[in-house]
């Protein structure tokens, strides 16, 4: 496995959390979500088993507590099969390379994210400008360049399938990212949404500390494509999740999801759409 990684020269540690750090929800036997900072990622597989995977990968500097959590639950000197990307956003790849290096393991994302994880091509720059409070206004010093994974990183396959994920399938949910992907399993309606929708109004500090539920469009400080993140989640709750992990915010699941989802596509303009930044049309 190629070794040659590196972190875009933007890399640093931020100093945000909130009060679920540190902790996880098991949202189903086999889906566990944890919260790293103010970010989550997920363990699919049977805790029984050591036959797992992981979504994301953390903020940067979560490396060992990401390890850890998978060896609690996996355990001592477990690996997971690979790990699945749904977009590459620094807080989405903040212990990637770290984990790429100790797993040994691949990872797959979507092809359009490929650029910005093969050290091609920097994502835009985080929009402080835009309508929200005080995250959006910390949001320059949110890393935005490209890493580079070399051959580590592979295109998840065409036929939407996602390897090691039985019953998973991805689906292109671009807008806050141009490859962003959420998975849907159909037979218990498992949603992993990433950034394309939030349970949490990720723009305002004081919500992002306290974890205050609340369904919200895609972060909008790194939202490009308004349009398609509509799209996106029209699409998403057009399969009618039963229970919904998103990038942020607490698991959501049930009659609130399913109203709350249905709020969202109905008001998603007035709701997500800021009423001004350099992203918005």
């Amino acid at each position: 496995m190629n070794q040659n990684m590196e972190y875009g020269h933007d890399y640093r540690f931020i100093p945000a959390t909130s009060l679920k750090s540190g902790s996880g929800i098991e949202v189903l036997p086999d889906l566990l979500c944890y919260t790293v900072q103010i970010v989550n990622f997920c363990l699919v597989g049977d805790p029984n088993k050591e036959d797992f995977v992981v979504v994301d990968a953390g903020m940067p500097g979560s490396a060992n507590e990401i390890i850890s959590v998978a060896e609690e639950r996996f355990g001592v000197n477990s690996r997971p099969k690979a790990i699945i990307l749904t977009h590459g956003h620094f807080d989405h790849v903040g212990a990637l390379i770290e984990l790429v290096k100790h797993w040994r393991v691949p990872v797959y994302a979507h092809q359009l994210e490929l650029p910005y994880l093969t050290g091609q091509k920097s994502y835009p720059e985080p929009d402080p400008t835009v309508e929200g409070g005080m995250v959006a206004k910390m949001s320059p010093m949110f890393p935005n360049e490209a890493i580079n994974l070399g051959k580590n990183v592979q295109i998840l396959p065409s036929d939407g399938t996602v390897p090691h994920m039985a019953g998973f399938k991805w689906i292109h949910t671009p807008g806050h990212a141009p490859g962003h992907i959420s998975l849907f399993r159909e037979k218990d309606r498992s949603l992993i949404a990433g950034d394309a929708f939030v349970t949490v109004k990720q723009e305002y500090l004081y919500k992002v500390f306290t974890q205050e539920q609340e369904i919200s469009g895609p972060p909008r400080y790194l939202t490009t494509d308004w349009m398609a993140a509509k799209a996106s989640v029209i699409k998403l709750a057009e399969l009618q999740p039963a229970v919904a992990i998103t990038g942020h915010g607490v698991p959501m699941s049930g009659e609130l999801l399913t109203t709350s989802l249905e709020k969202l596509v109905n008001e998603f303009d007035q709701r997500a759409v800021p009423n001004y930044g350099k992203y918005v049309n």
